[in-house]
């Protein structure tokens, strides 16, 4: 059997030989330029995590209780933008008003293990509550990706994990606190502020900052998962068969290969098997290095990358699920993710797949692909639509232009909903006529902000 590393340096050499790669290479590997570390009026940088979005604040906030919090609102220069793990790629933080992190509002405050229930510091990590939910013997019923974001900032861009029957992460909010401009404390829920808790729970950070929230969670479950490479047309055929039977399931087509790597998770009693070493980010580095190599032809690459696969035995992990459904994603990228209609998903998908393959051979990355349950949130993407989504990514060190010009369209004329936290182009006339209650959460946010103190000028022109 030959290794993949081993294919791949035999590769390397023809690659070499034929088209002059290594030049091509160090050229698509310069880093992008950055910002400088300061503006002239003595400001710091800040940067989100791809670096496609920087600010200047003029104040910076990291206040620990929600007196702080309250009296920061109150005072801060505005526009006041909450910032978690700056994990979004639309303009939802830059402010050369007042930043503010909830770093210091951290932890479980307090649970209920009759009805598995626990309310929690917005400003906590994915990766640190999946620990210490579990030491009360919780877990959140699903989790998305990455774990890296905060749980308010996941809220409230209505960030989502995958799975028939599974809701996005806001879907399990019972309640939350929120702390508006003018420093008023409103617990909101659907019995009490009701319009607050619809209209706010995916809220962008727009109508104040919330600053704690209850979960609905479930008992702790062990699950295997499975990571395996399958050609990519069965897996688009078999895809309502897979959402039936597996508790989670997602895949990534992987352009210039015909293949897709499918990802189901069970539950089970299994003795344990430690997710083992991070591949995925090889894997990947791996396909940039085949794109780097033959993107200059396209059916040589489609050959190598097929002989490549053909060795790659599927990956089996056992352990509890918050251990195992988000994954550590350390190459960084800009994405854009549209929910559809769930039976225009596949359509998209080839669409997707057929125009990079056509019209862009830098492609390397894969597509991710998830299904979300509705809810009943005002500006959740998922507002009372079961949906699919398509996930679109560009290497950082890439030119992501081609998301706005050759994917959205298509995404958009399948009826997609944006991911608030991922790129796109559209304006407030979109998003109210893809959102039912639009004006009546725009009407919201106005009455808890009549100043539009939380307002950058991104969200200024979606809200005001």
């Amino acid at each position: 059997m030959v290794s993949r590393r081993a294919l791949l340096t035999g590769a390397a050499a023809v690659g070499v030989a034929g088209a002059g790669a290594i030049g091509y290479r160090l050229w698509r590997d310069r880093e992008p330029a950055s910002p400088p570390g300061q503006d002239a009026q003595g400001h710091l940088l800040w940067r989100n995590w791809s670096g496609v979005q920087s600010s200047y604040p003029a104040q910076r906030a990291a206040p620990a209780s929600e007196a702080e919090l309250a009296s920061v609102m109150k005072t801060a220069t505005a526009p006041i933008r909450p910032v978690g793990a700056g994990h979004s790629f639309t303009a939802l933080v830059p402010t050369s008003g007042a930043l503010l992190s909830l770093d210091a509002m951290s932890g479980v405050i307090a649970h209920d293990d009759a009805k598995l229930q626990a309310t929690v510091w917005a400003g906590t990590r994915l990766g640190d509550l999946g620990p210490a939910l579990a030491a009360i013997g919780q877990e959140m019923p699903n989790l998305p990706d990455i774990n890296k974001q905060s749980l308010g900032g996941a809220i409230g861009t209505g960030t989502h994990g995958t799975g028939l029957g599974f809701k996005a992460l806001h879907g399990e909010v019972l309640s939350f606190r929120l702390i508006t401009p003018s420093g008023e404390v409103i617990d909101a829920d659907p019995a009490n502020h009701a319009d607050v808790y619809n209209a706010a729970r995916v809220g962008l950070g727009a109508f104040g900052v919330i600053s704690q929230a209850t979960l609905q969670n479930r008992p702790v479950k062990r699950i295997l998962k499975r990571v395996e490479l399958r050609d990519a047309e069965a897996v688009y055929e078999d895809w309502p068969n897979l959402q039936r039977q597996h508790r989670n399931v997602e895949f990534y087509a992987i352009p210039f290969t015909g293949k897709a790597a499918l990802i189901t998770a069970d539950e089970t009693t299994q003795p344990v098997i430690p997710r083992g070493p991070d591949v995925d980010t090889k894997t990947l580095m791996d396909l940039k290095t085949l794109r780097d190599l033959f993107g200059f032809a396209p059916p040589i690459r489609k050959a190598v990358a097929q002989a490549l696969m053909a060795h790659i035995e599927p990956e089996v992990m056992v352990d509890e699920s918050w251990k195992l459904l988000s994954n550590d994603r350390p190459v960084r990228f800009n994405e854009m993710e549209f929910h559809l209609p769930r039976d225009e998903q596949i359509p998209a998908l080839r669409e997707v797949v057929a125009a990079i393959e056509t019209h862009r051979n830098d492609v390397f990355f894969p597509i991710e692909v998830r299904i979300i349950e509705a809810d009943d949130a005002w500006l959740s993407p998922f507002y009372q639509r079961p949906s699919g989504s398509v996930a679109v990514h560009a290497y950082y060190k890439d030119d992501h232009q081609f998301l706005f010009d050759l994917i959205e369209p298509i995404l958009r004329r399948r009826g997609g909903r944006p991911h608030w936290g991922k790129l796109n182009s559209l304006r407030a006339a979109d998003f109210a006529a893809l959102y039912p209650r639009w004006k009546d959460a725009v009407e919201v946010r106005r009455s808890l902000d009549l100043q539009g103190r939380m307002l950058n000028p991104y969200l200024r022109g979606l809200f005001a």
